[in-house]
């Protein structure tokens, strides 16, 4: 199922596909609750997917953000689950962007041949939540470099990165003129760093997500990413890219649920003719095919504005918050038209729906997208 917009990357859409048809859904129903698909992984670095975004002097695909949408769009429309991966993609917007260029030709090689692995972003924190500002992990510069202490929460697949970046403050919230202010961010080795402890935490998706505790964690001076204190600015562009990407997701997601639902709804027969006649079962479908179509192409603006270098804050909020809301309509609509059968396990339908419920909340509630266009573009009072 497409939405008959035809794209410059439809040949990487065709071989990321066959590639995901060697990992078909039994593959992904085996790796129940909470296996690593470290087989389909491999697969993706050696074929260059996910050192798309690196530029080809470092060994990497050198695609624009666009072209990395398409590969976590097909491999959520295969019916696998990106989220084992897309981290490596969104996390190399701050390094691309922001790192020098000695962390870029040591560490960028080493990722695009698959030596290491950069799947962690640490930015979250228990007490701080989306209130991104108010993080209490710490950054000390030392004699000997920077002494990071803090926790995490909600880090997945640190337990399968060898790098990790991390959001810390530098200088403490209450002395700060402007609270964005303060904040550096970090690229930490976990082979090489003492103090890191990574815990698993058990969930309803198999997300491989984590908490992660620093305690009294050296790292050298060169682990700065960026500017000391712009570390804010520096993340936004990997939250950018992370939500469009995530929107990316979600859009294939919608497209599993459609293209199951269909077949399912010509197929099944009920009364002397094919579910797929009746107006209750017809009109879901064809509202979520309706609203993937829209997200589609807020996804693809906002994924130009992201490749052209300009502001796309507001882009990629609304892309993730339609596009989330789109394939969650399109997981009803497919869960309500097998009926019973959207329940078994065989079927798919229930992982997936499990899976594309979280983007409701992640990487950003739906509900604070809608609070940035109330405050930022209609220009209401701040409600946050």
């Amino acid at each position: 199922m497409d939405f008959g917009i035809a794209d410059e990357y439809e040949p990487i859409r065709a071989e990321v596909r066959r590639l995901c048809d060697r990992f078909g859904t039994d593959y992904w129903r085996g790796l129940e609750p909470d296996r690593y698909p470290d087989e389909f992984v491999g697969e993706l670095t050696r074929g260059g997917y996910l050192g798309a975004l690196i530029p080809e002097q470092y060994g990497g695909g050198g695609l624009p953000l666009a072209g990395a949408c398409v590969i976590l769009e097909e491999i959520a429309a295969s019916g696998g689950n990106p989220a084992a991966c897309h981290a490596q993609m969104y996390v190399m917007a701050t390094l691309l962007r922001h790192g020098s260029d000695e962390q870029k030709a040591r560490y960028l090689p080493a990722i695009a041949g698959g030596e290491l692995r950069l799947q962690a972003f640490a930015v979250t924190e228990p007490a701080a939540g989306s209130e991104t500002t108010r993080i209490r992990t710490r950054a000390e510069r030392t004699a000997d470099g920077w002494l990071i202490n803090g926790q995490k929460i909600w880090t997945s697949r640190a337990l399968h990165s060898d790098l990790m970046i991390v959001l810390a403050r530098t200088t403490p919230y209450d002395e700060v003129r402007n609270k964005t202010d303060g904040m550096s961010v970090f690229l930490v080795d976990l082979g090489e760093a003492k103090g890191v402890t990574i815990r698993p935490i058990a969930t309803m998706i198999n997300h491989s997500t984590t908490e992660v505790f620093f305690d009294d964690v050296l790292v050298p001076d060169d682990a700065l990413v960026g500017t000391e204190g712009h570390g804010f600015g520096h993340i936004l562009d990997g939250m950018n890219a992370e939500r469009i990407l995530i929107a990316s997701e979600c859009i294939g997601e919608g497209r599993f649920f459609l293209d199951r639902a269909v077949q399912y709804a010509n197929q099944r027969e009920v009364f002397g003719r094919p579910i797929g006649a009746n107006q209750g079962v017809q009109f879901p479908l064809a509202r979520a095919y309706a609203q993937l179509a829209g997200a589609d192409l807020m996804r693809k603006q906002a994924a130009a504005l992201f490749d052209s270098g300009q502001s796309c804050g507001t882009q990629a909020n609304l892309a993730k918050m339609m596009a989330s809301e789109a394939s969650w309509a399109a997981a009803n609509a497919c869960l309500d038209t097998h009926g019973g059968f959207g329940f078994a396990a065989e079927y798919d339908i229930e992982r997936k729906f499990r899976e594309t419920r979280l983007y409701q909340v992640a990487p950003i509630n739906n509900n604070l997208v809608l609070a940035h266009i109330g405050h930022k573009v209609l220009g209401l009072p701040r409600s946050y």
